[in-house]
């Protein structure tokens, strides 16, 4: 309480240089919530749109954008299996959505009067600017570094899409991290220490836009000082979270108007959709408190009032389906890590959305009445742990206590190329051949050695995909290149392929032949990556706009 507030004169600390996306989390590494003056690390949360832009979403089209960041890394032309934004979805956001250059979703918005078109990446990184801007006021000193949590399910494009977010803001982003992952670090330090034996912690992320669901464990190792945080399994969906059960109720209200007033249509009044989504999310809060509520907009379409009262088991039976997606997320997670669920120790609770009952009670349920974990503050700790790690990468932990802390992230998606496979005469084409399984821990590097299919042949193409279906067809194309000069021999000519990842989940790809022929790609730009030149125009552009807002 003592302490004066930092000024710009005084001195810079490696600390005060990281920040994490999102909200605004006001605690230090330990200890009760702090004023943002006394906090070491600017920390920020997901960016998924304000309650103050969505308020003003309603009477201020284009204004609002809850749910730009599926878009990040995404392409239009996408087949429906490879794409992660469904159309139906697009339907019922608040803004609209066009192909842009080489298919690249574009975000249109209203702008001193005139339509602009901003890509997923520039939105975030308006976002990512505002809230190092507001940092830097409090903090007093000039944020150049970040790391950046994101969606466990999130590709390899998406996450290239985000550290060019950062860029365009003008963040060296340090790390990427999954958001589940951050919330087990925040809990291994929060909590009593861990026993010899380890901890299993299931960690369920319910946020607004994304469910993603962790199996963790932490183990001390030899010296008890030192935290031990490997991934055993994930799994999620990105698209549940409470933007959907938002648009459940926003579909029942919808068929109840248009059933009272049958000669008015307003599914096709934007505005009035963005006002009744706004009505019916603060609803679906108060049901969290609450056995029923009204929604009530006023002349929401023809000058007809809406009203409606709505109870929680009526929100419960119109989204019984979500609900009982969440579980079989969790279901899943142990199944991948051959865990069964008496064996977990913890259960996390981790997004706004955890505090709806429902899903408590199922969860609660599934796990034969364990007590969950809510002491955390589920809209803080992904922010609290990325905080923490981000004072083990600037070097400067507060009591020394993290400094030892060793992360082991995996890989959400498969990886692997695409492959022949002959069988009893018979010639399969674009089989998925898997060289790192998902759930690997990172960073990794693994050698496969694959054969020529053909006789004589003297080059082959290494075509890179993700994903967890049979045919690549179905998977995501990450990046290509040819492996040439090899010499000419019946088919069966050995292949090694390396596919290299770092921490923050970039993959590198080499091919060499049994002569020494060798080529590579490491998977940027046409795995999401927007082109250097590309970035320097949008920093630009976010200055000029930065302007013309000031004016």
């Amino acid at each position: 309480e003592g302490k004066r507030r930092r000024r710009p004169g005084d001195r810079h600390r490696p600390g005060d240089d990281v920040l994490v996306r999102g909200r605004v989390a006001e605690r230090q590494l330990r200890g009760p919530p702090q004023r943002p003056g006394q906090q070491p690390h600017a920390v920020l949360r997901r960016v998924q749109g304000s309650r103050e832009a969505r308020r003003r979403g309603g009477r201020e089209p284009g204004r609002a954008e809850p749910r730009q960041h599926h878009l990040r890394g995404e392409a239009t032309n996408r087949t429906p299996t490879q794409r992660r934004v469904r159309p139906r979805s697009i339907k019922l956001w608040p803004f609209k959505v066009v192909a842009g250059q080489e298919d690249r979703p574009m975000i249109v918005v209203q702008f001193n009067g005139e339509e602009k078109q901003f890509s997923a990446e520039e939105i975030s990184s308006m976002v990512l600017a505002k809230m190092r801007e507001t940092a830097e006021v409090s903090l007093g000193t000039t944020i150049k570094n970040a790391v950046v949590t994101v969606p466990v399910y999130f590709n390899n494009s998406q996450r290239q899409a985000t550290i060019d977010a950062g860029a365009i803001a003008g963040l060296n982003v340090m790390r990427i991290i999954n958001e589940p992952t951050a919330a087990a670090i925040a809990y291994g330090l929060d909590r009593m220490p861990v026993s010899d034996g380890g901890r299993t912690v299931l960690v369920f992320d319910l946020g607004g836009g994304t469910l993603d669901v962790s199996l963790l464990n932490i183990d001390p190792g030899v010296d008890t000082s030192k935290g031990l945080f490997e991934v055993k399994a994930i799994t999620g969906d990105t698209h549940l979270g409470g933007a959907d059960f938002d648009s459940e109720m926003l579909k029942y209200c919808m068929r109840e108007f248009i059933k009272k007033h049958r000669k008015t249509d307003i599914r096709s009044n934007h505005k009035a959709l963005r006002r009744l989504r706004t009505a019916c999310e603060k609803a679906k809060r108060l049901l969290s408190s609450m056995a029923e509520t009204t929604i009530e907009v006023d002349s929401l379409h023809d000058g007809i009032d809406f009203s409606e009262t709505i109870t929680c088991s009526r929100f419960e039976e119109l989204n019984k389906e979500l609900f009982s997606k969440c579980m079989e997320a969790v279901e899943k997670c142990l199944l991948d890590a051959k865990v069964d669920k008496s064996s977990v120790h913890d259960i996390i609770l981790v997004g706004g959305s955890t505090r709806i009952p429902k899903v408590r009670s199922m969860l609660q349920d599934l796990f034969d009445g364990k007590e969950l974990c809510r002491s955390i503050n589920p809209d803080e700790a992904v922010a609290y742990g990325a905080a923490v790690q981000a004072s083990i990468l600037s070097g400067e932990t507060g009591d020394g206590k993290a400094t030892d802390i060793l992360l082991l992230d995996v890989t959400p998606l498969s990886l692997g190329i695409a492959t022949t496979l002959d069988k009893m005469g018979t010639r399969t084409y674009d089989v998925m051949g898997i060289v790192i399984p998902r759930n690997t821990a990172i960073p990794t590097k693994t050698k496969e050695r694959f054969t020529t299919a053909d006789d004589y042949q003297t080059d082959v193409s290494i075509r890179v995909y993700e994903g967890e279906c049979p045919s690549t067809k179905d998977n995501n194309l990450l990046g290509e290149f040819k492996l040439t000069g090899i010499p000419p021999a019946p088919k069966g000519v050995p292949l090694d392929v390396t596919f290299d990842i770092d921490a923050n989940g970039v993959l590198n790809v080499m091919a060499e032949d049994m002569s020494g022929q060798r080529n590579s790609i490491t998977i940027s730009y046409r795995s999401g990556r927007l082109a250097k030149e590309e970035i320097e125009r949008m920093v630009q552009e976010a200055e000029w706009y930065k302007a013309k807002e000031m004016e």
